[in-house]
């Protein structure tokens, strides 16, 4: 790929991930998803503003933000690669809201779908499984980001690829921060915790 082009990719990928599926379905509503339940501007605060299935709504699109600038490279892995570090930075990251997006986890299966499509749906079907039963979304995104590199591991991946991922799931779980905090309190809302 031409580098100038490369480049593009990777900053349309940026702007890609920082349109904010949540926040525009929340104001449709009537809601400042900012200043309900937990604040983050993601699916699971949606579920508990909205109800499930808006979530959903909100997890296709934030993970669609990531899945197709990824898709758009996948010939040129690495390049791939790039756009989805960006995809998942621009959510998190977002230059238009000063820097204060979601967590990424959404965005972050959105690009592992095109990258490894069985370890994405495994990696759902775990976070589904893990939600189920500790009624915290948060754990369940904490506790996918091992089991996806394990997963990978297992299935031989290139070295750099699994780094690079490494990066991406070290990002996701710094910006869970927060959440573990309130898990230690005993503070974090269940996803069915709050009604609307």
């Amino acid at each position: 790929m031409n580098p100038i082009v490369a480049v593009l990719a990777i900053v349309l990928a940026y702007f890609c991930g920082t349109l904010p599926s949540a926040i525009l379905i929340a104001k449709s509503k009537g809601i400042d998803i900012t200043t309900f339940g937990s604040g983050n501007p993601g699916a699971s605060n949606i579920s508990r503003a909205l109800g499930a299935k808006y979530g959903a709504l909100v997890f296709l699109l934030d993970a669609a933000k990531g899945a197709i600038p990824v898709v758009l490279t996948l010939g040129y892995r690495p390049i791939a690669f790039a756009c989805a570090a960006a995809a998942i930075v621009g959510h998190m990251f977002p230059v238009m809201r000063h820097f204060k997006g979601g967590k990424g986890v959404a965005t972050g299966g959105g690009v592992l779908l095109p990258l490894h499509p069985p370890v994405m749906i495994g990696t759902l079907i775990a976070w589904l499984l893990i939600m189920k039963v500790s009624k915290k979304a948060s754990i369940a995104s904490i506790a996918i980001v091992p089991i996806m590199l394990i997963a990978l591991a297992v299935r031989g991946t290139a070295g750099w690829e699994l780094l690079a991922l490494l990066g991406m799931g070290v990002l996701v779980e710094i910006r869970h921060i927060s959440n573990i905090k309130r898990l230690i309190s005993g503070s974090e809302p269940p996803v069915t915790g709050v009604s609307h």
